[in-house]
């Protein structure tokens, strides 16, 4: 205790372990800035009011003078600090301090000195009667800003103290330092997608910024990729560049319809392609002479009050309407229809010469999984003579090789007869395990070229200029970014500064690599690349990490792998909070994946390591079997297993982290998952006791109701119980789903769902919340209004990490006052 108390000591001015009054011993100070009387016109304003000194204090000065000030102002031993007098007659000044707890926690702000001044919090003006301000500190930092007006012939003294109701660590301080919150998942500015021009001499960069709130504002830049200047901002156009010309194009709404324009980046100049663009979303040919445009049709109208579902997806909105493919030719404006039929065509590529399209369309087979079959076409545009490729219901997108003599072909490992499977006798390959084939047109043979390669593939993008194809994958818990030789099969990795490859873009024509990304303790940063410089080293062209993690000091995070009982190594990584102590106990929150994919290095997503740990826990990320990123075999593992070996892994794990790490409380572990994770967080609780808490969002508690309810829960099944159906494998659908074992579950669950879920709908939580209710154990549900699978609405999803965290607190921590906070107790 007393190293915990030092190290505080060390970074606050000041601290507290008890319900007991705190002193701000020390101001940040601004000013003073002299303020004048108005000329009074009239005596009187037009709500009749008089005119008194007290107006002064409405004189605007921002805040930003007071935090950038380097003037402090020392409390003497009674704890007041003396103001600095002014010259003027009258003038303003600002005081400030940061107030932090370590927990949630109710008190009393306290203000002694001038005689008019305004209380400020985070921005917001408080009232302060009798100068004292009524506060509830959530566990970050709090801004505390003294606006006082003040005379020259008059001494002025200030005094702010701080009272808690409950034990609680509070510190008052004018160290920037902050803990890493949500807001600052949510808030500033990201990229979204970058670009690079044919020459790779022009940079195309999409950014989405996010205020405090919620409000968002999109923008694009056109920078010269030598220097780095800026040739073109702008907020309403969507900018996208011309196949081979240079030039940027945009959309518009004309005097004729709507117009294409393309723009020159350097000297702005536009030109009009065309006045009257249909309606849809299009392509732009490699030739740059036509537009290949994707039109949808709106099918037959279901009747509103007995309501025939044909199929099962045909309770999702919109899925009778079709889309078909046009071409629309630049030179004379004539839009031709070029597919038509019941189902949909979809574009696949455009070959470099503007001849030949590749297209999908789908054949419903729902008697068989994976219940479609994907049937892949060229048309060769001279003659609309149209060829069938192939017929797979394994693949799922082609594009054509430079040369259009070869096709690059993703799929799971099961596409071509299964030539690209590797996996372990009796397993069934996981269908989100992403592979890679070529396919020679000449003749019609396919090579599983990434058979062998662990990584799963999420895209590829074929280079004209190198002429390689370029791999977007899962490496375990990294996305990364990997060059495939066509001629000999090798596949070589390209080495990036981060973990997460977020998006890249590579020139058609010269060997220019831009990509931006983020790793387990960074946010987003933008790089280049030359790729022929055979040391390819990355250049930083703009870090907009440094702004968002301003005065945030984040724990460390460490790699821990452990050897399973079947032999394996099962992969991990831990945080820890900052300013770790390694003599104490903290409380544990264990994370897994949901879906398939593994839970990623990324310091921003759904479930954000760093916020917990700043919380004051440990947390543990771990990657048991059936992740993709890990093999195929690895990764088929989540077939028709429903919890069987990923749950022993997980809580094999969790008792072998906890061994080995001494400042692990092993009684106060909690755990948490989403969809898939959301099941498993139910699973486990039915084989295990060592949770004190758990979370589970959007989870599937009986296997059989997800299976035929949620929108895409047969289809899933196709992946994650193939050829097994609730006729043919009860052992499955009932002795797997948590609810038919509610009675074993002992941890206090939590269930969080949004009431609109199309994919796992909410009464998955609705009936364990039920029978946990009527077995007397303790849990809660939260369901969260207007939300579908995923919380999206800012509000909504600050408040359901409020939510999560006041949970945690109140099992691991011993603290129900912030869960009492959000969900007082009521009686029925």
């Amino acid at each position: 205790m007393k190293r915990n108390l030092l190290l505080l000591a060390a970074i606050c001015s000041c601290y507290n372990l008890f319900a007991e009054e705190v002193i701000v011993k020390q101001f940040r100070y601004a000013g003073p800035y002299e303020v004048k009387k108005p000329f009074l016109k009239d005596s009187l304003d037009v709500n009749s009011k008089k005119f008194t000194e007290k107006e002064l204090l409405k004189t605007a000065v921002p805040f930003s003078n007071v935090r950038q000030s380097t003037q402090l102002l020392e409390a003497n031993a009674d704890g007041e600090s003396t103001l600095p007098a002014g010259n003027q007659s009258s003038y303003i000044g600002l005081a400030s301090f940061y107030l932090n707890s370590d927990r949630y926690v109710k008190g009393t702000l306290q203000v002694k000195g001038p005689e008019t001044y305004e209380v400020y919090v985070n921005n917001e003006k408080q009232t302060a009667p009798d100068g004292k301000v009524s506060l509830s500190l959530e566990p970050h930092r709090y801004e505390i800003v003294i606006k006082y007006l003040a005379e020259s012939d008059k001494a002025e003294t200030l005094k702010v103290s701080f009272d808690t109701e409950k034990e609680a660590v509070i510190t008052a301080t004018t160290d920037p330092e902050k803990r890493y919150t949500i807001s600052d998942v949510f808030d500033g500015t990201r990229f979204r997608s970058v670009s690079l021009s044919p020459n790779g001499k022009y940079l195309l960069t999409s950014y989405q910024t996010t205020y405090p709130g919620g409000q968002t504002a999109y923008f694009q830049q056109i920078t010269d990729n030598t220097n780095g200047q800026v040739l073109i901002e702008s907020s309403t156009n969507n900018f996208n560049w011309m196949p081979q010309s240079n030039r940027l194009y945009y959309t518009r709404k004309g005097l004729q319809g709507k117009e294409l324009v393309t723009v020159d980046p350097v000297t702005k100049a536009e030109t009009i392609l065309s006045q009257n663009l249909p309606d849809g979303w299009f392509s732009i040919a490699p030739t740059e002479d036509f537009l290949i445009f994707t039109i949808s049709e709106k099918g037959p109208e279901k009747d509103k009050d007995m309501e025939e579902i044909l199929v099962p997806d045909d309770r999702q909105p919109g899925w009778r309407n079709r889309s078909f493919l046009h071409k629309y030719d630049l030179a004379t404006g004539v839009l031709e229809r070029l597919t038509y039929g019941h189902n949909s065509t979809s574009l696949n590529d455009i070959s470099k010469d503007g001849r030949y399209l590749l297209f999908t369309s789908s054949r419903r087979e729902l008697t068989k999984r994976p219940f479609s079959t994907k049937i892949l076409y060229r048309m060769d545009l001279q003659n609309r003579q149209v060829d069938t490729l192939l017929e797979d219901p394994f693949i799922n997108y082609a594009s054509f090789s430079p040369d259009g003599k070869q096709l690059a072909v993703s799929g799971s490992g099961e596409a071509f007869n299964k030539i690209g499977l590797n996996i372990a006798p009796g397993q069934t390959s996981n269908l989100a395990d992403g592979q890679l084939f070529i396919y020679d047109l000449s003749n019609k043979q396919a090579t599983a070229v990434s058979k062998d390669f662990n990584p799963s593939i999420q895209s590829f993008t074929w280079n004209t200029g190198d002429k390689q194809i370029y791999l977007q994958g899962e490496d375990k818990d990294c996305v990364r970014l990997y060059t495939l030789n066509p001629a000999n099969g090798k596949i070589s990795p390209v080495p990036l500064k981060e973990d997460i490859l977020s998006d890249f873009t590579i020139a058609e024509n010269t060997p220019e690599l831009v990509y931006f990304g983020e790793s387990a303790s960074n946010s987003q940063r933008l790089y280049s690349m030359n790729l022929k410089k055979k040391e390819k080293e990355s250049v930083c062209l703009k870090d907009l990490s440094k702004d968002i993690l301003k005065d945030i000091t984040l724990g460390e995070v460490h790699d821990w792998n452990f050897q399973a009982a079947a032999g394996d190594t099962i992969y991990g990584r831990y945080y820890l909070p900052p300013h770790f102590d390694p003599s104490k106990k903290y409380p544990l929150i264990v994370n897994y994946y949901g879906g398939t994919s593994p839970t990623e290095r990324s310091l921003e997503n759904r479930y954000p390591s760093h916020t917990y740990a700043a919380l004051g826990y440990v947390v543990y990320i771990i990657q048991p079997s059936g992740a993709t990123g890990f093999g195929q075999e690895f990764s088929a593992r989540h077939v028709n297993a429903w919890g069987k070996r990923t749950g022993d892994e997980i809580i094999e794990g969790t008792k072998k982290f906890c061994e080995e790490h001494s400042f692990v409380d092993a009684k106060k572990i909690g755990c948490i998952g989403a969809s898939y994770g959301g099941f498993m967080t139910q699973y486990l609780q039915t084989k295990t006791d060592i949770f004190a808490a758990a979370i589970s969002h959007a989870g599937i508690s009986d296997i059989t109701s997800y299976w035929g309810e949620g929108y895409w829960g047969y289809s899933y099944s196709a992946l994650a119980t193939a050829n097994s159906y609730p006729w043919n494998a009860r052992d499955i659908y009932v002795e797997q789903s948590p609810l038919f074992h509610a009675d074993k579950i002992n941890t206090p669950i939590l269930f969080l769902h949004g009431s609109v879920d199309t994919n796992v709908p909410v009464g998955e939580s609705i009936q364990m919340f039920t029978a946990l209710k009527l077995l007397g154990k303790p849990t809660a549900f939260i369901q969260v209004n207007g939300q579908n699978h995923q919380i999206l609405d800012y509000k909504k999803r600050a408040e359901w990490n409020k939510t999560i965290y006041a949970w945690f607190a109140k099992y691991l921590k011993e603290q129900p006052e912030w869960w009492e906070a959000l969900y007082p107790p009521k009686s029925l």
